[in-house]
Formats: C-alpha cells, structure tokens, sequence
C-alpha cells in the first residue's frame, strides 16, 4: 500500500479543504452510476454501490455494476474491498461485517479508507495529479 499523504490533497490547505476535494473527486469518478448518489462520507456508501461504482470507474472489467443491488449491502461491500486489495493494492482498512453491522458507516472511517485508495490509485498512476 502507498503510504504518507495522499499527493496534491496535503498542499490545499486544511482538512475541511482536503474532505472537500476528496468528496469532490468521488462525486465526479462516481457520476452516473445508478443508485449512487455521493453527498457525504457517511449515508452515501450505506449500501456499498458507491464503493463498487468508483472502483467499477477504474476497473470496469471487474466485475458488472449493472447486475448490483442496493439491497445486497455485504456482497456489495465484499466485492468493492476485494476489488480495492486486488487491483489496486489498497490495504483492507474496512470489515464487510463492520459495515453491514451500521445502518450507516462511521464518516471517519469512510474518509480514511478512501484516503488510502486514493492514495493506492495515484501510486499505480491511475490518478494524475497536479505537479507543482
């Protein structure tokens, strides 16, 4: 796994600037997936769609988002973290169990497992970001 801060989010500023980008880049990667609608760190991954539609956004011979359903929240979560390990290297910071256990995910932990995909997926170049 890539370690130390995630490129180009440290330099903007503080960490409300870094939470903004970030939700901003899932927001845009995650765009016209059905049944996601990513507005925070917390309600909006409830059901796992929006793990599988951003890493479905970078990997889509991974599997078939089309064939997803909200309501199969541990297969959804099960397939976006065996995605993230498999393919882009991403340390298992989330349980599957820990997540289908709340109704809705702890924005904390959310935040920080996406930090490191994020981080993941710049470190395998799929993620460009602004050279200084």
């Amino acid at each position: 796994a890539a370690t130390g801060p995630a490129p180009h989010l440290k330099r903007t500023g503080g960490t409300a600037a870094v939470k903004a980008m970030l939700l901003e880049w899932c927001r845009a990667r995650t765009r016209g997936y059905q049944h996601v609608d990513v507005q925070n760190f917390s309600g909006s991954w409830g059901s796992g769609l929006a793990f599988c539609a951003l890493l479905h956004s970078f990997f889509p011979d991974a599997f078939d988002y089309g064939s997803l359903e909200p309501g199969a929240r541990r297969h959804n979560f099960a397939l976006a973290f065996a995605t993230a390990e498999e393919r882009a290297g991403c340390a298992p910071l989330l349980e599957v169990e820990d997540m289908v256990r709340l109704p809705v995910p702890d924005a904390k932990c959310v935040y920080t497992y996406l930090q490191e995909l994020y981080r993941c997926l710049v470190a395998k170049g799929l993620v460009k970001t602004k050279k200084r």
